[in-house]
């Protein structure tokens, strides 16, 4: 199953490792520091230019990417809860 995680970007359900809430995780300095370091590294994926209110830890074959999204991640949630009673 493939969750949207807004514009044109979909991931696979089986890859998501966290869905996060951007102004409640941010807070943490431990937080800002992972998210600082995943961009320095190349491994933060935008998702969409409107304001981030997510963001999204993926993991597959080894890589992880982090994905900043417009969409809350009670809707995110929502939309995988659904994903998993469809399988």
């Amino acid at each position: 199953m493939y969750i949207h995680l807004g514009e044109d970007t979909v991931v696979k359900q089986e890859n998501i490792v966290g869905i996060f809430d951007l102004d409640n995780t941010s807070i943490s300095k431990h937080t800002r520091f992972f998210l600082r370091k995943a961009e320095e590294t190349g491994k933060v994926v935008n998702v969409s230019y409107e304001l981030p209110r997510s963001f999204v830890v993926c993991c597959e074959n080894g890589t992880t990417k982090v994905y900043i999204s417009q969409i809350s991640p009670a809707t995110l949630r929502l939309r995988a809860k659904r994903g998993l009673k469809l399988e």
